[in-house]
């Protein structure tokens, strides 16, 4: 059996063990409990995610899937559902004999959350489970609920005796985000969540996390010499973190409205790519190294002096995009007309510390955006003199390391070349790395590293409560500036958001790439 330890020094490869990165990192006997199993998120990711694991041979034999919701189904009515979602969704091609094993250890427990009845019953069908397929007493419950149902959930669990593992067992709990809706929230959310489980048992999704190519900022950085002397102010004159997507609020209406870009990215995702990009190495890899850096970097964010200038919300309205006439926001179904949900958030931040004091760092996500793209850009500063005539560089920009997270997950390399010719005529070139052409194997969806990780006691890629109620410190005094303040600004779909947004870089003399 592996180790819940196993895979903690962590080498960036999610099928690797710790202790010999030639074998795959394998769970234990276990099982996955999915509270909110007919949701989106269950039936597009996470089943299709438990296939894909047992398809690569990385988990148990007598892996248990149960799952919970307010459904009259049978055990047989879930396996249907749970096949249907893999056929549609997995990654890795079907295959008949993995199917079968895995089927024979789906259950499914019908009720609502606040059921005893059906808490009982969930509390025998795990110990059936023990019995007959072996899983030892350890299982993870994940709740794919919104988080309003999370105190009943989580106290339903321990009032049944749920939370409690056997000995020499273990139990998890794993909370799909938000993390709350501001501070207080988080506080309230974290002290219901902790008085259940401890610290050590809570795993806080966040999906971009589990994606390799976040991963690999920590390989490029200290991994190679090349780039670590030049990170920072004194070579970096700025950052910028992007999550731009194309599609509007699509069903999400009920989620949406009220919560906003800002809230919904700014301060989970895209916080935490600040973090592991100006983050200090690490003592190791595992988790309470990281945290230790990461905090260590959102406890020095400052806020920008004047929240209105170097801060922008907006909110789509009608436009074209891939050919197509799509809806403003407030005309999407479900929406009020007098709305006032930001749909595109950019915000100045700086890190007063001795490696970026004076460095900005511009983080923006919108939704109808031109196109889906999600980067991290380290813009260095020009050259202190250059001997070329000005005409000679017309073209020239800065000089930029460009890590893209997704859709083309790689890394980019922007700097100055001589054009072929008699003349010295310097244009920019770029130098680039693609995931897909350099390695054979695919990268793992994000949430099969994940839920692996649940599995082994990993936590790298999880947020710790402390690191979400600073992402919240910091984000809550620019929602509330922006409550007190006028409404977000227009922007049209299909473009790159409101015009403040580039006027807020063109007052520090930069401008927004445009991916």
């Amino acid at each position: 059996m592996t180790s819940p330890a196993a895979g903690q020094a962590g080498d960036g490869n999610p099928l690797r063990d710790a202790q010999d990165r030639r074998l795959p990192r394998i769970a234990g006997p276990s099982g996955l409990v999915i509270f909110g199993v007919t949701g989106d998120l269950s039936r597009k990711k996470l089943m299709p995610a438990v296939y894909d694991l047992a398809n690569r041979g990385l988990l148990p034999p007598g892996f248990s899937l149960v799952g919970f919701a307010r459904r009259d189904w049978q055990h047989e009515d879930f396996a249907d559902v749970v096949h249907e979602a893999v056929k549609e969704h997995a990654r890795t091609p079907f295959r008949e004999e993995v199917w079968q094993q895995l089927a024979q250890g789906m259950r499914f427990v019908p009720g609502v959350f606040d059921d005893d009845t059906a808490f009982d019953t969930l509390k025998t069908t795990i110990e059936e489970l023990d019995k007959a397929r072996g899983t030892g007493g350890n299982f993870a419950y994940y709740l794919s609920v919104p988080p309003k149902f999370f105190p009943t959930v989580v106290q339903q669990l321990k009032k049944h005796g749920l939370s409690d593992a056997p000995e020499g067992s273990w139990r998890r709990a794993v909370v799909e985000k938000p993390f709350g809706h501001d501070l207080t929230s988080a506080q309230e959310l974290n002290e219901v969540i902790h008085g259940v489980f401890r610290a050590s048992q809570v795993f806080r999704i966040d999906h971009y996390l589990g994606k390799e190519t976040v991963q690999n900022i920590l390989a490029l950085r200290f991994a190679n010499t090349m780039f670590e002397p030049l990170w920072n102010r004194s070579y970096v004159d700025h950052v910028q973190i992007t999550m731009a997507e194309d599609i509007g609020i699509g069903g999400r209406a009920g989620y949406y409205d009220g919560i906003g870009s800002a809230r919904d990215v700014i301060q989970n995702h895209l916080l935490q790519l600040l973090a592991l990009t100006a983050m200090e190495e690490p003592s190791s890899f595992d988790a309470k190294a990281l945290v230790t850096e990461k905090l260590k970097v959102l406890n020095a964010v400052r806020l920008p002096a004047d929240l209105g200038k170097h801060t922008v919300r907006g909110q789509y309205t009608a436009g074209w995009q891939g050919g197509q006439k799509v809806l403003g926001y407030l005309e999407e179904e479900g929406i009020s007309p007098k709305s006032k949900t930001d749909t595109y958030a950019a915000i100045k931040l700086e890190i007063d510390n001795r490696r970026w004091a004076g460095v900005p760092f511009y983080l923006r996500t919108g939704k109808r955006l031109g196109r889906r793209v999600t980067e991290i850009a380290v813009v260095f500063q020009r050259a202190p003199y250059s001997p070329f005539d000005t005409t000679d560089t017309q073209e020239l920009g800065q000089n930029a390391l460009v890590i893209r997270v997704q859709p083309d997950e790689g890394v980019t390399i922007r700097f100055g070349s001589k054009v072929p010719g008699t003349s010295m005529e310097i244009r920019d070139v770029t130098m680039d790395f693609a995931y897909g052409e350099s390695f054979t194997e695919s990268s793992p969806e994000a949430y099969e590293r994940l839920i692996l990780d649940v599995l082994l006691g990993d936590a790298n890629l999880f947020p710790r409560h402390q690191e979400v109620e600073r992402s919240w410190e910091i984000l809550d005094p620019i929602e509330e500036h922006w409550e007190r303040h006028g409404k977000p600004e227009p922007y049209t779909a299909g473009t790159w958001g409101p015009k403040a947004a580039d006027e807020m870089l063109a007052r520090d003399g930069r401008s927004w790439r445009r991916p």
